[in-house]
């Protein structure tokens, strides 16, 4: 799972009976935290990726029999589809099993910002943290999404960086699943580089540098524009000092012309 699809079944499968009787459908994230985008090289594939600032929430739900987080980023002044920035990481006591939705797979948005890895990093450390023994299902890859190579390569490399085994069961490397696995063999870390957890003070101190910038600009700006305004009554005063001069050599001249012509 990565900044493209990636555990799910292909988006032309139907949810299973088991996934459509789950309970907590209307579950909403009930904490948050504010995360950092880095800014990084533009790609080719994906295009700009600037500075984003975008918002983590996640809540919990338990039961005897299952346990649900529902992970989800929110990006500011973007509208998402329901699919799309959402992870929910599910866990069914009874088989000691843990299971991923949504099935037809992880879209995320923006692109290629490492959003995918930081979802799997937060699920699988939620999931060490008390049931480590449970173990992940084998899970098919869609095989749409490996259609482009640099998007394959992308699903993979995240996949297996957070510690999943990527299989391919032909030559072509369309048809492909993750192996089951316990969680404890997940990694619970992601790339520091492209995603930051930005705290109240840290958010509150650019605020206030970013105000102290803007008071800065306002000065500079108000003294280029007195400076401005300067210039431009200096150049109607040089303006009206040429009209005057004009129109007292056009006298002249005419003055001279009739001197001579009335000898």
């Amino acid at each position: 799972m990565s900044d493209t699809p990636s555990h799910s079944a292909d988006s032309s499968e139907s949810a299973t009976p088991e996934t459509a009787s789950r309970p907590w459908a209307d579950v909403q994230p009930e904490h948050f935290k504010m995360l950092r985008l880095a800014p990084l090289p533009i790609d080719r594939s994906t295009g700009a990726r600037p500075l984003r600032f975008v918002q983590f929430g996640y809540a919990e739900r338990h039961s005897k029999a299952l346990s649900l987080l529902r992970l989800s980023v929110s990006v500011p002044g973007q509208h998402l589809r329901k699919e799309q920035n959402q992870l929910d990481i599910w866990l069914d006591h009874s088989i000691q099993r843990v299971s991923i939705s949504p099935e037809r797979g992880l879209l995320t948005e923006p692109l290629n910002r490492g959003i995918g890895g930081f979802l799997i990093a937060q699920g699988a450390q939620w999931v060490q943290k008390k049931w480590p023994t449970y173990c992940f299902e084998s899970l098919d890859l869609p095989a749409k999404y490996a259609l482009q190579e640099d998007m394959r390569l992308r699903r993979d490399h995240c996949l297996r960086t957070q510690g999943f085994d990527v299989v391919y069961e032909d030559a072509l490397l369309l048809k492909a699943r993750i192996e089951a696995g316990q969680a404890a063999d997940l990694y619970t870390t992601w790339n520091n580089e492209k995603i930051q957890f930005v705290e109240i003070l840290d958010a509150a101190q650019m605020l206030q540098q970013a105000e102290q910038n803007l008071q800065e600009q306002e000065l500079k700006l108000r003294g280029k524009d007195e400076r401005i305004s300067k210039y431009q009554r200096e150049d109607t005063g040089l303006r009206f000092t040429i009209a005057c001069l004009v129109a007292f050599a056009v006298f002249q001249a005419g003055l001279l012309i009739w001197i001579a012509t009335h000898r």
